[in-house]
Order: structure tokens, then C-alpha cells, then sequence
């Protein structure tokens, strides 16, 4: 007899159907460990799972471990441009990978009080772009949260480390080293316009200006640059009356707002020029774009492994650096 398309399958389904107990399903689908079943019990089990569409029920999951396998991450109300989301795209894969489902909720804490998302949801982990108040933390660890990140900010009372300052600051390094490397000893800053991506542009900045430091370069000069061509020409004009003959821009948009403003000018007006993202626009600007690109496949890996860690009570990974960022370098710079 066909299975009713209008009742949730159970595990009593496939049990009837893989001639086994329905403990003998837990075992299988849950992946239980220490449990002696043989390959074909076990295959016989999983084809009629997959015949009748039955998966284990999240909330029963939940009861029986007392967590769920839900990874919560907290985007704040910014732009998601192609590195976020391609950052979304590989850590839900890496997560899924170790047994973990990745649900992004966006917007601010405006918008919804965040405490009423996450105690609807039950997460293992909480995922966050900003810092979290100590009593926001307290009352998450006393749900059983096994996981609180601000991956940006000024601290937390634990002295959590920033998994994303790090690699934005490195993203900075690499752009004034590729510039100084290349001869420049006056450099500027395109900063952008949004106040929503300070949380990025601000450490990214600070590398740039770490790495001047230590090399003994004043600077950076830096302007914020709308996306819009004329506005871009008059900081090509203040950096140009200051001496500046290379810019480090926020990402790859404002990089090509800057070269914009440099031909809005015409010649003489000329800057070497390097962004951030590799985005494809970026190959196709004239000069075609030089700029920086973090391996996102690796960073999402380091970051599903910290989740994984903090969930299981052990210590984290350290951040991959020599892995993480490098140069794309063409003719702008």
C-alpha cells in the first residue's frame, strides 16, 4: 500500500519497511556510535528512508542530546556583497559537514529584540558580527548556548578574540605592502561612504596603517569616497595636492569610484590603485584591477572548526594566516 502523502513519515515507517525495530532506525539515521549493526541492516535502513522522504525529527534530536544542531548567525543591517555571501555559502557547507545547520537571520536588534530570535530557535551556537552585552551572554549561557562569537568590536568581558579583525587587518597589510613594495611612499585611504561596513573598513584601515608604521611611511591620507564619480574626483584632488601617489580602497567598489574620479580628471591625474573582493567588474576596469582576495574556503573551514570546538567545550584553531589573504595583481598598481 502506497504511504499517505498527508501524515509526517515516522521512523515506524521505515522500520515496517527495513524489517527492523524502530530503535535499530534511532541508530542508524542519528549515526549512534557503539552500536554493532551490519552494513546491510544499515544499507537496508537508509534506502527506505530515502524511499519514504523521512529525516529525524530536529526537535526529538534536540530533547535527546539537550541541544540542537542549529549554528544561529546574526547578520547585522549591512549590505551582503559577494564575499559575504560567498563566506554564508562555504561556512553553511563546512558546518553541514561536522553535523550543523547554519541559519542566517539579517537585520538589526532594532528590528526584533535578539533574544527572541535565538529562544525560538535553541541554537547550539550563536554567531554574531557585533559584541553582545554581558547580559546577553549571561542569559544565552543559561539557556545552554554552548557558543557566543562577536567576530567585531571593542571586547568582550571574556576576552574572545575577533575571528574576522584578523583577517581584515591582514587584507590592509597586504595592500600598503604591495604598494610600498612597489616604490610608493605617500599613500592614501579610500574609505566608504557606508556607515554600515565600518565593522570592516575600520580594521582593514588599521592594517593599512600598521604596516606604514612599520615601515616608516607617513599616512595613510585618507578621504572618504562615494561611489559616484565626481565626488571620487575631488579626493583624487586632495590626495594628489598631498603628495599621495597610491591608494588603498575599502573593496573593489570604491576602487573603481576612485579610478573613476582619476579619468573624470584626464591625464596627469593618474594614481596607482588597489581594492579588495576581486569582484568581476574588477577584471574588466581600465586599468584592469589589482587587488586582494581572502580564500573564503579556508576561512569558513577555520571558523566551522572554532564553532565545533566551543559547542564540545575545546579550545579553538588559531587563525590560518599564511592561508587566508592574498594579492591579484594587474595594471592599476
Amino acid at each position: 500500500m502506497a504511504e499517505s502523502s498527508t501524515r509526517r513519515v515516522t521512523s515506524a515507517d521505515v522500520a515496517r519497511i527495513a524489517g527492523v525495530s524502530r530503535a535499530t532506525v534511532s541508530y542508524v539515521m542519528n549515526d549512534t556510535p557503539h552500536q554493532t549493526i551490519s552494513a546491510d541492516t544499515r544499507t537496508r535502513v537508509l534506502d527506505a528512508a530515502a524511499r519514504l522522504g523521512y529525516a529525524p525529527s530536529a526537535a526529538a534530536r534536540t530533547l535527546r542530546t539537550g541541544r540542537s544542531d542549529v549554528v544561529l548567525c546574526l547578520l547585522p543591517d549591512w549590505p551582503i556583497g559577494a564575499e559575504v555571501g560567498s563566506m554564508l555559502g562555504n561556512l553553511s557547507t563546512a558546518l553541514a559537514r561536522q553535523g550543523f545547520t547554519l541559519v542566517v537571520h539579517p537585520g538589526n536588534r532594532e528590528d526584533r529584540p535578539m533574544f527572541e530570535i535565538w529562544k525560538a530557535i535553541t541554537p547550539a551556537a550563536v554567531i554574531a558580527f557585533t559584541d553582545f552585552s554581558p547580559g546577553e551572554i549571561e542569559a544565552m549561557r543559561a539557556a545552554g548556548v554552548a557558543l557566543v562569537v562577536g567576530l567585531f568590536g571593542n571586547g568582550q568581558p571574556d576576552g574572545r578574540r575577533r575571528e574576522l579583525e584578523v583577517p581584515q587587518q591582514l587584507i590592509g597589510r597586504c595592500q600598503a605592502a604591495h604598494l610600498l613594495g612597489a616604490g610608493h611612499t605617500r599613500i592614501g585611504y579610500a574609505y566608504p561612504d557606508d556607515e554600515r561596513v565600518r565593522i570592516f573598513a575600520e580594521p582593514r584601515l588599521a592594517g593599512v596603517r600598521d604596516e606604514c608604521r612599520e615601515s616608516g611611511v607617513a599616512g595613510p591620507a585618507t578621504e572618504t569616497v562615494a561611489l559616484e564619480a565626481e565626488q571620487a574626483a575631488a579626493a583624487v584632488r586632495r590626495w594628489h595636492a598631498a603628495g599621495v601617489t597610491a591608494v588603498c580602497a575599502y573593496n573593489d567598489e570604491v576602487a573603481l569610484a576612485v579610478l573613476a574620479g582619476v579619468r573624470k580628471l584626464g591625464g596627469g591625474a593618474g594614481l596607482a590603485v588597489i581594492g579588495v573582493d576581486d569582484i568581476p567588474p574588477a577584471r574588466l576596469a581600465e586599468p584592469a584591477l589589482t587587488t586582494v582576495t581572502t580564500d573564503q574556503v579556508a576561512f569558513a573551514a577555520y571558523l566551522s572548526a572554532t564553532v565545533v570546538a566551543a559547542v564540545h567545550g575545546r579550545p579553538g584553531p588559531d587563525v590560518p594566516t599564511s592561508e587566508l589573504v592574498s594579492l591579484v595583481k594587474r595594471d592599476s598598481a
